[in-house]
């Protein structure tokens, strides 16, 4: 079909990501010597994104399968394209997930969803079941807990 496999989608987006972030940083003369990360800054306050960074890479890693149209780290923003799944073609969905806040909290991330069904050759719009987007939220709440753990154990 001629897109890329998802893998190689998010590590393009990735590398992306870091390549544009090393620009942004200030350059010195004399720099600080690095001092490891410890308890007080694990919720990810310091970083080079405007946003809470595991929220953000749980984010990416979650909507993953889904081809991306925007992303925006310094505002906390990702839009989907339309997804179909291949065992449903008649159903698309498209995803905006919105992170709020630089703190890893529950309400530090927002799920939007848009639901089409395909009638008589055209796409009409169609409910999304509020289950289906707090799930969203949970499970990138979920995998963003689980990174700043692994990030706290070293």
């Amino acid at each position: 079909m001629g897109t890329l496999p998802a893998t190689t989608l998010r590590g393009l987006l990735i590398g992306a990501l870091l390549v544009s972030l090393g620009a942004c940083a200030p350059h010195r003369h004399h720099p600080k010597p690095l001092q490891h990360p410890t308890a007080e800054y694990a919720d990810s306050k310091v970083t080079q994104i405007g946003v809470n960074s595991y929220l953000w890479r749980a984010s990416l890693d979650t909507l993953s399968f889904m081809p991306l149209l925007q992303t925006d780290s310094n505002g906390g923003v990702i839009v989907t394209d339309w997804y179909s799944n291949p065992s449903n073609p008649n159903e698309r969905v498209k995803v905006t997930v919105s992170i709020l806040d630089q703190d890893l909290r529950a309400d530090a991330v927002r799920v939007a969803a848009s639901r089409q069904v395909l009638q008589g050759g055209n796409w009409i719009d169609a409910p999304v079941q509020a289950a289906t987007v707090q799930k969203l939220e949970d499970i990138i709440l979920t995998k963003a807990r689980d990174l700043r753990r692994k990030t706290l154990r070293g």
